[in-house]
């Protein structure tokens, strides 16, 4: 163990401090949120204070959480190429008429420019993808990795990244009136929880491969926040 790596006993206290907050915020916290605009911001970006304050005097350092400077250029340049890749796809998918339905979501269907600037300019950066990689990619699976293998560490962040969205996937499926049937509702949010939860194995990836949580990130962004552009830009091409 490194000089300041945390001890086994504060190892498992921060883990299991993480797993409950992490598997209950979701669920139990974010509904509760105010209903004004940006106290979701707020509160994800607070949140993510408190954990990198927690996670630093537990004893991790920022190459262990992904901070580390010097590693800024390879994790811009693995997310950049990822980032394209996924530009290119909504592309290509705006492009085919019958593919254009895939990408319309009722949640953006609502918003003007505005209100889409704000989601993707600030919700989606600074109350989503941060407080997620800094959990997920960062302080979690570098705690557990002083408990179990790098490799189980990654799969059970991810996993837990796939329970994340099961509360964002059932509201989903009621905006868009999808899934109505019992049945048929817990096979979409099942079916969104291994998705996700393969994401976050992909985004583990880019962050051991790059060394830096900005890799993932930057895909992690791309996905969302162009989403949204591709969602606007199919209702608009009805």
């Amino acid at each position: 163990m490194h000089a300041g790596a945390p001890d086994h006993r504060s190892a498992m206290a921060l883990g299991a401090t993480l797993v409950v907050v992490l598997g209950a915020w979701n669920i139990v916290v974010v509904p509760r949120f105010p209903a004004r605009p940006g106290a979701y911001v707020a509160a994800n970006g607070a949140a993510t204070a408190v954990l990198l304050a927690a996670a630093r005097a537990a004893g991790l350092a920022w190459a262990d959480l992904g901070l580390d400077r010097r590693r800024l250029a390879a994790g811009a340049r693995e997310g950049g190429v990822c980032a394209a890749v996924v530009a290119s796809g909504y592309a290509v998918a705006l492009a085919v008429p019958g593919a254009r339905p895939l990408l319309a979501d009722a949640r953006v269907a609502g918003l003007d420019g505005r209100g889409i600037a704000g989601q993707v300019l600030v919700r989606v950066p600074l109350g989503t993808v941060l407080w997620e990689e800094v959990a997920f990619r960062g302080a979690l699976p570098a705690v557990l990795a002083r408990l179990v293998s790098p490799r189980r560490a990654a799969g059970a962040s991810a996993a837990l990244f796939g329970i994340w969205h099961v509360r964002p996937t059932l509201d989903a499926l009621a905006v868009n009136g999808l899934a109505t049937r019992p049945r048929e509702r817990v096979a979409a949010v099942l079916l969104a929880c291994l998705s996700t939860a393969a994401a976050g194995l992909l985004f583990a990836q880019l962050r051991r491969h790059s060394g830096s949580l900005l890799a993932p990130a930057l895909l992690h962004l791309a996905a969302n926040s162009l989403g949204i552009l591709a969602a606007a830009a199919a209702h608009r091409l009805r």
